[in-house]
């Protein structure tokens, strides 16, 4: 089975670590293709898509190019998951199930939870303000992990990443924007969904995934501790989750 990975607002593969790896050693079988989001990674001089439905279409038309044909499971997190969710609308046929992670939807969830008041100001700092890399990164982690203290050696690669493809302003904005303009069906897209979320997220409130399983009726399940970068803070509570899903649903058979 093709796994395609799908980050966030502004991120890249580099910033999935080790995690692509540990995750097809422990799914035997597996393929894992990361894919950069239009604007991000080595995709950074590309103009972001203003809507997520062009990120999709880039997407699939990217991996068709690549000689990587559907069927596809997506594991997503954030932003990446809104794409997964449109992506799952678009083409059902070619998805045989979803993972997303620490994510929301407009129409199940109202903005001060799709985006914790606290982190206003931080963001806009970030996207506006903030030009040293090394900052940067810092407060990026502080955002998004719950164990930074014990991850602070990811900075440094992070940095790099940020060095080596630098995400422009205009770009986080288009991001932002596309984001906040997307608006999911109601009724739940035609493929398998899981929905992980972080309980103590400090960026994306966790009851949005909650509203989206409720809605959609698919299995949820809740990490207690791990903040926004699931992947980072627990890859394998992560892997854990996703293969006894896969194995219940028999995906990849």
């Amino acid at each position: 089975m093709n796994w395609i990975f799908l980050r966030g607002l502004t991120r890249e593969t580099a910033h999935w670590g080790s995690f692509p790896a540990e995750f097809q050693q422990a799914l035997p079988g597996s393929s894992v293709v990361c894919l950069d989001l239009p604007g991000n990674g080595q995709l950074h001089r590309m103009a972001s898509p203003l809507s997520i439905a062009a990120t999709v279409a880039y997407c699939r038309d990217e991996l068709m190019k690549r000689g990587q044909p559907p069927p596809y499971c997506l594991l997503a997190m954030s932003l990446g998951a809104m794409v997964a969710t449109e992506w799952s609308y678009a083409a059902p046929g070619e998805i045989a199930g979803c993972v997303l992670i620490n994510t929301s939807l407009r129409v199940f969830s109202p903005f001060y939870r799709r985006l914790q008041p606290r982190n206003y100001l931080r963001l806009l700092s970030l996207v506006l303000l903030v030009n040293n890399p090394a900052d940067a990164e810092r407060l990026i982690l502080r955002m998004t992990s719950n164990l930074a203290a014990r991850q602070a050696q990811v900075i440094d690669e992070c940095v790099q990443a940020r060095l080596d493809h630098p995400v422009s302003t205009a770009n986080g904005l288009r991001q932002i924007v596309a984001a906040l303009r997307y608006r999911a069906r109601s009724q739940s897209p035609g493929t398998k969904v899981l929905v992980l979320s972080s309980e103590l997220d400090a960026l994306v409130h966790a009851g949005c995934s909650l509203a989206i399983a409720e809605n959609w009726k698919c299995p949820v399940r809740l990490h207690p501790f791990a903040g926004h970068d699931l992947a980072l803070d627990d890859p394998k509570w992560l892997i854990k989750m996703v293969r006894a899903w896969a194995e219940r649903e028999q995906i990849g058979r």
